[in-house]
């Protein structure tokens, strides 16, 4: 991985992470056009990015995340499923993000999916969090441990499904990803070092290009996600999702296989 790819996959990360057309499944399209889909630093590189994503969260929310006990009571609840699934399906995971054509799948199917959501849950309003809508959000997020789901769009529909409003929902996924992409990365550096690598001057440079990268895009596409989503809904990701996942698919079967390399 050079520079120029590490921006390139950083700003990749910072607009999809928490916009409803799956992060991961761009992620895994861009690196293997690149040629670096398999490397265990890229692999690396694309989970410890998201540490740059979590902070400006924290940053654009930050009265929020010094609330009450309850309020991380409630995060916790909706982690756990991820925890615990996450755990268990580990090595199924793995072999799922290699395979660029159920990115394509999951991004049609989560399209169409985007396309009637208003319709189904648009007119909710609630805007307090429960205990049990913490946990079924949770629930709804794990969807997201297939690339191309998207976490962002599996827990905002699970909470519009609880009947919270537009950005009720939107800002607790946002807050779900703290923990949720932690957890992420510390297990994935883990496994790094315990696999016997070690990080070199240069891919230290990277991380931190891509995390600064990543924080400073995250910045803007939240606060402009945000804006658009009270006014207009899901569609517009709706409709990107189906011609990105077609394009590819017609990319993969017609033109040459979307092979990790």
């Amino acid at each position: 991985m050079d520079y120029l790819q590490a921006i390139v996959l950083a700003i990749i990360e910072g607009i999809t992470e928490y916009l409803p057309v799956s992060s991961t499944g761009h992620m895994i399209i861009a690196s293997s056009f690149f040629g670096i889909a398999q490397e265990d630093f890229t692999k690396l590189f694309t989970i410890v990015i998201q540490l740059g994503t979590i902070l400006s969260v924290v940053v654009l929310y930050f009265k929020r995340f010094f609330q009450t006990v309850d309020f991380y009571l409630k995060l916790l609840v909706a982690f756990m499923p991820a925890v615990v699934l996450g755990l268990l399906l580990s090595d199924l995971i793995d072999a799922l993000l290699e395979n660029p054509v159920t990115v394509a799948v999951s991004l049609v199917l989560g399209g169409i999916v985007l396309l009637r959501v208003d319709h189904w849950f648009g007119d909710a309003e609630e805007t307090e969090i429960s205990y049990l809508t913490a946990l079924k959000i949770g629930f709804f997020q794990c969807l997201a441990m297939i690339p191309g789901v998207s976490r962002s769009g599996a827990s905002i529909v699970g909470g519009m499904s609880q009947k919270l409003s537009r950005t009720a929902a939107a800002e607790f996924s946002f807050f779900l990803a703290v923990p949720t992409m932690l957890g992420a990365t510390l297990k994935k550096s883990y496994d790094y070092y315990n696999a016997g690598f070690t990080l070199t001057s240069d891919q230290i440079n990277l991380l931190i290009i891509g995390n600064v990268v990543g924080f400073l895009v995250a910045l803007l596409a939240i606060k402009s996600f945000i804006g658009y989503l009270s006014k207009h809904g899901f569609k517009l990701f709706g409709y990107y999702r189906i011609i990105v996942g077609v394009a590819l698919l017609l990319l993969h079967y017609f033109v040459r296989p979307l092979t990790v390399v």
